[in-house]
């Protein structure tokens, strides 16, 4: 099952322009081929500009935020297949308010987008909107595999997660991968975006240690003002300490200006190696998709 619908194929046959889709099997010959974005449903005119500068089937998220209709989701994740990429949206289980609005969601998502794959959060809410209480109510639904989807992302947590111990967070994990496996899916991992690489190597071997082969996508914040990061980085519990955001190129004593994850890209590259299985980056562009765009590219032309 690895790969399937997780833009896991290899570059077209013989006569084809190549696909810019990650063979999870091989080492990435830069630390960026294969990424993957995220955008919101207010994206879509950044996603336009954008377009041009994005690699061909990029898989890209629409997330699932609160406020937004379902209508806007839909019309950004239609056109992400109308530009070329490879859409992924999300569903949030607590602010889902019936099996009605789930499966009428996710029914528009593959027939006006040709959605193969979805990514699966709780959600914010500490009390459910409707009959899902987590991610995986969602899967033991039935609806992916019924409605056609290949492939379900899940949340990693390399810094843990706040709510649950360390070894319950590991068995949700393992049970998530096995029981998408079980329905005939790809699990594929995204974790939230980090500031410490260090981290996410050790969370890395320990994840291929217990058994889990589902290939791994790293949370990668684009290039943004520093206030940005930070504010981001409070809302989402992200580990930020005043060495980690020094390794990471943030001085805690000045937070004006912007940071971009130079430093944190470059050392994934220089320390990930096959204990650590197959892994590609996903950025999440808080400075605005374009910009993040042009980092990525730079980077590339730069290695």
């Amino acid at each position: 099952m690895d790969g399937v619908g997780t833009g896991a194929n290899d570059n077209a046959g013989e006569g084809h322009m190549p696909v810019i889709h990650p063979n999870w099997e091989r080492p990435p010959i830069t630390m960026v081929d294969g990424y993957s974005l995220e955008m919101t449903a207010k994206d879509i005119a950044s996603l336009q500009s954008a377009a041009a500068a994005i690699a061909p089937e990029t898989p890209i998220a629409v997330t699932f935020l609160p406020g937004e209709e379902t209508a806007a989701r839909i019309a950004a994740t239609r056109l992400v297949r109308r530009l070329g990429f490879e859409p992924m949206p999300h569903f949030s289980a607590r602010r889902i308010g019936s099996t009605d609005q789930f499966e009428a969601y996710l029914a528009a998502a593959v027939a006006q987008a040709g959605v193969k794959r979805c990514f699966v959060i709780a959600g914010d809410p500490s009390e459910p909107e409707g009959p899902y209480c987590d991610s995986s109510a969602l899967i033991a639904s039935g609806a992916f595999e019924r409605a056609g989807i290949s492939a379900i992302g899940i949340g990693g947590h390399p810094e843990g997660h706040p709510n649950m111990a360390r070894d319950q967070c590991w068995a949700v994990l393992e049970d998530k991968c096995a029981q998408i496996e079980r329905r005939g899916m790809a699990p594929l991992i995204v974790t939230q975006f980090v500031f410490d690489a260090d981290v996410v190597l050790d969370w890395l071997v320990d994840l291929r240690a217990r058994g889990i082969a589902a290939p791994v996508r790293i949370g990668v914040p684009g290039p943004a003002g520093i206030k940005t990061l930070m504010r981001f980085a409070a809302r989402c519990g992200v580990g930020a300490s005043a060495s980690v955001l020094a390794k990471y190129g943030i001085s805690v004593g000045r937070l004006l200006g912007s940071a971009g994850p130079d430093r944190l890209v470059e050392r994934f590259a220089r320390g990930l190696g096959p204990e650590h299985g197959r892994v590609r980056l996903h950025f999440y562009p808080f400075g605005g998709l374009e910009k993040t765009v042009a980092w990525i590219n730079d980077y590339a032309h730069a290695h």
